[in-house]
Parts: C-alpha cells; structure tokens; sequence
C-alpha cells in the first residue's frame, strides 16, 4: 500500500504520460504501413462528421507536425500517422490445427529462425520497419534473442520426423517465455513435398532491460528495482531489489534471483534467490523441469531452502498491536513425475490425455519455532493424476493486443502420504479437481474443488478446503473500444488448524489495495468484480484501459463457524492501467479505492495505492509437483 503523497512523485510522469495518451492514437507500434504520402501538402481535412474524435485528434497533430516548428517537429519524430492496426489471423482457433495433421511425421528439411528486434516491426508483416527515433534507439540498446536460445525451445529437429503436435507446442512455449512477445511457425507449403518439409520460426522481443522505483519525500524512504530477462540474448534472467530509509529496526532491505533458463535443450531451469529484509530472509536454490508439453514424459526438481520470518501469532482482547513470533528452518526437497499417454489410432493427433505418477521427499528441520506446533520432519507423498490440456489463443485478456493462450482442459488428483516426525507421526490424504472451458462467444469459465488433510488417530488436522471459480465474459467491441468483465469466487475453509495458522483478506488474498495484520480468520469467502475498458489511446506504444472493481470479503475464527454470520468487508475502486507490451516493465496501475469498513484505529477509508501485476490469471492444468494443500 502506497500512500497519496508517495504517488506524487512516482506516478507524477505516469498521470503526464496519461494526459498526453489522449492526443494520441492506437496502433503507434502494432500497425502495417500504407502508400507513401506527400508530405509536401497538407491534405485536405475529411468531413469531420464522418470522423471519430480520436480521427480528429489525430489529422490535427498530423498537420501540427508538418510545420517547421519546434512541437511540429517533436510531434513528427515520436508519432507515425501512416499505420492501422494490425491484423492477426487464427485468434478464434484450437491450437491443433488440422492444416498441422497432413505435415505429421514427415522429415523437417530445414528450418529458418527469424528473430526481430522489439520496436518497429510486426510478426505479421514483414514489410514493416522502425519508423521514428524513439524505436531506431530503442533497438540499438537492445540484444536480439540469439537463434540457438528459439531453437532450443523447439519441440522438432531438422532432419527428424516431425511429431504430432510439435508445431503448435513449441510455439506456445515461445509465446510463454519472458523475453519474447510473440512467436509464429510456419511451413512452407510452396517447398513441401509429400515426405519433407521447410518451416519459417519467427519470433518478436520485448524490450527486456527494465526497472522501477518509487520515493517518499515526507521520510526520504525509496524502493529501487531492475531486472534484466534476457542477458545478451542468452535467456538468463536477473531481478532484484533495494529498498532504503525504511521505519523498520533495520533502514534498508535487499533481495536479487538469478535464472538460467532451458538449459542445453533439456527444459532443466536452474534457480538461485536471495531475500533479506526485516521480517523476511530466504537463501535457496533449484533445479527444475516441469511438465512443460502436453506430451513431456519426465518432470522434477530437486532443491534447497533456508527461511527465517516473523510469524503472525493469534490476537488477544487485551492486544492493541499485532503480536509476531520467530520461525525459522531448513529444507530439502526433491520430486520426480512420470506421464503416460493413451494409444490413439489416430496417426494425425495424439491423445491429449495423459496419466501421471509422481513421488516427492521433503525434510524439514526447525531452528527457532513460536509455538510447540512445529516438530522435524520427513514427509513422503506420492499422487496419481490425469491431466487433459489443449490452448487457444485470444488477445485483450490480461494483455493489451498481444496474443495470449487460454488453458482449457481437467486435471483430476489424488495424493497419500507419510510424515515421520520428531514427536508423532501423521499420515496424509488429498484430492483436487480442476476443470475449464472457453468458446469466442461465451467467454473462460473455470472452477476448482481442493481438500486435504493429516490424520492422526482418525483425527483430522491441519486439513483445508478451497473451492474457487473464475469467469470473464467475451469481449465487447466498439470500433477501437473494448470491454471485457471479470468475475471471480473463493472460498477457504480451515479444518482443525493450529491458531497460528490464520487467512488475511489483504491484497490478492480477498480486498485489492486493502492491509491489515489484525483483521485474520481462519474461514474466509471472498468475490471479486472487474470491468476493463481498453481504449485507442497510445503513446510510445503504451496502451491505457480503464479500470472499475468491487470486492467482497467474509472471514470468521474458529474451525466450525460459518463466515456468512460476520459483517463482511468491502472495497470499491476505480482507476486506469498502463502497459507497454514490448517492454519488460510490468503492468502499472493506479487505483483509488473506498472501504466502508476497516479496523479498528483505522481511520482513512480512502486509499490510493498501486500496483505492477494482474489481479487474475489463468491456472493451467499442467500437472505439478505432489503436495500439500495450501492454506493461505
């Protein structure tokens, strides 16, 4: 949570940035070049009546931009009139295509990668150039993804047989990654004969060196971020972060990750981070290969992790702050999944079923504890799984034009364990089941049901349920205006939990913008409502939508009381949201929001506050890791 005077220096150039969208049209850094023009002679002005207000907007500082003034010729070297928008072709489509089936286990004879700069030019027309200085500089700072990095993301190799569903697999892959923007595979039906073919890879960058930062003048206290993802155009990734001046027992806090990706085609990622704040402090490290394709046989990790945190304890009547307990530990972790496919009969496609079985070990050992909750501990599980998985593609979902791949599919899970403790020995039973559907004209819904628990003596403890849904609605369009609505449900219920293990309603766990440490339960029903309006405006490529969305949050104590018999918490907001897609830098959004009831000693029920992240996302149902169901 940021405070309003805070924002008066860190959204200063954003409030000016949203001034200026408004003399700015769509499509600066996504439109396709029309006949050259006369610039010369200032064209006739069209029939204004005929004209939408952005047309208008726009023919007005064309014209401003022809005079040989100083603001006529700033406007001409960072605004391009001479583009649309772009057209992108295959957005309503499955993924699995049927023009793939006739090209399946034919010889790829060559394959030509074709890897574009971040500004200027379009995965969709090769005819298209950086246009103004802005994009000239841009791209002279940046380093293109090198060719070998794209190919090892390849699920085919020249002089192989191309497998089914390899095309549109890997092109997903190169779409999920944080350095690339888009990505399209191509075969080149012209050289295709009946036992061999050519494909055209060509991928688009974002502009991966990025950072923020923010300042209060009031203490002097500051944050300072920066990240680079994709380091000479090798894929290796570095975020960290600084913070200074803080009200805290120590004045400044630090963390940093480093991130090889992919490493030598095997899908193996290595992981390093490092936390250190006042109440936070992790050193860890991993290695890990998911079950990245729909047809990848073997995933795992193997890794260590050393936490030590403050950890909030139940409140008591007397308590007018909220009271912390130290905990600290060790833990080494180690998981290893096996998928199995069902034989089809169909030599165009494989089955996208799979089965999994997986096994997992996790040691724990406790230094320092709050309570007599917490023992040392080696906990055994394993699960058995079936997963189906199939994307399609869509765009003005939580990006802003760019194309993006909806998970649609089941996941059914069912895990048993062992945990062998210093005192008691516990065993271990969960389920969770998963299910999403999407279609152009009705929109994503997806629901979830996930339950587990320990059992002691037929006793359980320590169990949960969580139930949560999500659905947005089709996109509504008006011309260059777009609307989309989210609307999302969770529920979390804490069966039997030791009274340390409390729900907060805070931020993405229930109320956006809202924070509290005193307002915990350990039963919590939360729904939330979106709408987002993206509109034409633009500038340097940064596109602006407007944001409304309402909240609402039960939470109640105690393992058997309902939530629905509290008062619930509300929030209500309004606000816009930036976002350059060929940037790294994360989503900016600036909302101000109203909360009818707060705590106690609480007295602002309007906030201003930020945020760099989306407040929904997609759950894929790719099969991960057995675990223990999360309670948070």
């Amino acid at each position: 949570m940021l405070l309003p005077n805070r924002f008066s220096t860190r959204f200063a150039p954003v409030c000016l940035l949203c001034i200026l969208c408004l003399w700015a049209r769509t499509g600066q850094a996504q439109q396709v070049p029309k006949a050259p023009q006369d610039t010369t002679q200032v064209p006739p002005p069209a029939d204004s009546t005929r004209q939408t207000f952005d047309d208008r907007i726009m023919g007005n500082l064309q014209r401003i931009s022809e005079r040989k003034t100083i603001m006529g010729k700033l406007l001409k070297a960072i605004l391009v009139f001479d583009r649309k928008d772009d057209t992108v072709y295959g957005m309503d489509a499955e993924l699995i295509r049927q023009e793939y089936a006739k090209h399946n286990y034919k010889i790829v004879r060559r394959i030509d990668i074709v890897s574009l700069d971040a500004f200027g030019y379009s995965i969709n027309d090769s005819t298209r150039k950086p246009q103004n200085i802005l994009e000239k500089a841009g791209n002279s700072l940046h380093v293109k993804t090198g060719r070998g990095l794209i190919r090892n993301k390849l699920l085919f190799e020249k002089m192989e047989p191309l497998e089914p569903l390899a095309l549109v697999e890997s092109e997903r892959l190169l779409r999920q990654t944080d350095y690339l923007l888009d990505a399209r595979i191509i075969v080149n039906e012209e050289t295709t004969t009946n036992d061999s073919v050519d494909v055209f890879v060509i991928t688009k960058d974002i502009f991966t060196l990025g950072g923020s930062g923010s300042f209060t003048p009031s203490s002097g206290s500051g944050r300072i971020s920066l990240r680079e993802l994709n380091f000479l155009g090798q894929g290796h990734q570095f975020r960290t972060g600084y913070r200074f001046n803080l009200d805290r027992p120590r004045p400044w806090e630090l963390s940093g990750s480093y991130r090889i990706e992919n490493i030598s085609k095997s899908y193996i990622s290595a992981d390093i981070n490092y936390v250190n704040e006042n109440y936070y402090k992790e050193k860890s490290a991993f290695l890990r290969r998911d079950f990245y394709a729909t047809n990848t046989k073997y995933a795992g990790a193997v890794g260590v992790s050393y936490i030590d945190e403050r950890l909030l304890l139940p409140s008591l009547p007397e308590d007018t702050v909220a009271q912390y307990g130290q905990l600290s530990y060790s833990r080494r972790d180690a998981w290893l999944g096996r998928s199995f496919k069902f034989k089809s009969y169909n030599l165009g496609y494989e089955s996208k079923g799979r089965m999994i079985a997986a096994a997992r070990v996790i040691d724990t050992r406790y230094g320092t504890t709050p309570t007599d909750n917490f023992q040392n501990n080696t906990l055994l599980l394993g699960s058995l799984g079936y997963s189906i998985r199939k994307y399609y593609k869509d765009r003005y979902l939580f990006g802003f034009g760019r194309t993006e791949d909806i998970p649609a599919g089941a996941l059914l899970t069912i895990t048993s364990g062992f945990e062998k403790g210093a005192l008691t020995n516990r065993r271990y039973f969960g389920a969770s089941t998963s299910l999403a559907r999407y279609s152009k004209s009705f929109g994503y819904l997806y629901g979830s049901v996930n339950y587990g628990t320990f059992l002691r003596n037929s006793n359980r403890e320590q169990g949960v349920l969580e139930v949560q849904s999500l659905y947005f609605t089709k996109l509504y369009e008006w011309q260059e205006w777009k609307l989309r609505h989210y609307i999302q449900g969770r529920a979390t219920f804490g069966i039997n939990r030791h009274p340390e293990e409390l729900l907060s309603i805070n931020n993405e766990s229930g109320l956006r913008g809202f924070r509290s440490d005193r307002v915990r339960g350990s039963r919590r029903v939360t729904l939330n409502y979106e709408a987002n309006l993206y509109t034409p405006l633009s500038l340097f490529g940064f596109r602006l939508a407007a944001v409304a969305f309402a909240d609402v949050a039960w939470l109640s104590t105690g393992n058997k009381s309902s939530p629905f018999k509290e008062t619930p918490y509300r929030g209500y907001g309004l606000g816009v949201r930036l976002r350059n897609e060929y940037l790294a830098f994360s989503t900016i959004q600036f909302l101000v929001s109203y909360y009818p009831r707060l705590p106690v000693n609480e007295d602002r029920s309007f906030k201003t506050f930020g945020s760099s992240r989306s407040y929904y996302d997609f759950t894929d149902f790719r099969f991960s890791s057995p675990g223990v169901a999360d309670f948070r």
